[in-house]
């Protein structure tokens, strides 16, 4: 059994649950659930609180068209709901899965520099979320952000100036946060990461590349 050491906070449970995540944040929160016994436990206890807020709530008075008006307001959203699933056999848990349209071998890579490769999977506008392949012993270039930034190891580990991370744990950055991320020895490390703004790279090259590669 993987040992997840690094979980989903409370914070980014309270909002999955409330649903009120970008697509690609989405994504990542319900990969690491199919993964994780502890927070697949933890947001069932937040939905249950949840739902007996909502049972307390008093009733109000609405308008005749409330409910026609709240099902256009769906259908304009471009966001689609992930679902939570049992792990997968594979490399790629089952919410992933879906949408690459399948395992490792369905992902179309290209080269993001310096050996490490990329695939931005598609999703709502308001946050990208990529997969990573990082070869064994390399290093992503070093980076701040501009906003927030989860990293869920899928395959092999990384380490940087916060700690190491294995397959299922998830790296939270923030504007705070400055590292570099440098996959162990052993075995190409895959990652899916989801960015609600551009990273802030230190060195000059990536920021060359940064807006072709959509980082």
């Amino acid at each position: 059994m993987t040992q997840i050491n690094h979980h989903l906070s409370a914070e980014l449970l309270i909002a999955y649950s409330a649903g009120i995540l970008p697509e690609a944040f989405n994504l990542v929160v319900a990969t690491h659930i199919s993964m994780c016994d502890d927070c697949r436990a933890a947001l069932a206890a937040q939905d249950a609180v949840g739902g007996a807020l909502l049972d307390e709530v008093t009733d109000v008075q609405i308008a005749d068209d409330a409910f026609s008006k709240t099902l256009a307001l769906i259908a304009e959203q471009d966001t689609k709901p992930v679902k939570i699933a049992p792990p997968s056999k594979g490399v790629l848990p089952t919410p992933l899965q879906e949408y690459v349209g399948g395992d490792v071998d369905a992902i179309r890579w290209k080269s993001a520099g310096m050996g490490v490769q990329q695939a931005i999977l598609k999703t709502s506008k308001d946050a990208k979320v990529r997969l990573l392949r990082i070869p064994a012993g390399s290093a992503v270039p070093d980076h701040g952000h501009r906003g927030t930034e989860l990293t869920l190891v899928l395959q092999g580990a990384f380490r940087d100036e916060t700690d190491r991370f294995g397959r299922g744990d998830l790296e939270v950055a923030n504007e705070d946060m400055e590292h570099m991320p440098v996959a162990e020895i052993g075995e190409d490390c895959i990652c899916l990461a989801a960015t609600d703004a551009p990273l802030r790279f230190n060195s000059m090259l990536p920021r060359l590349a940064q807006t072709f590669l959509r980082i």
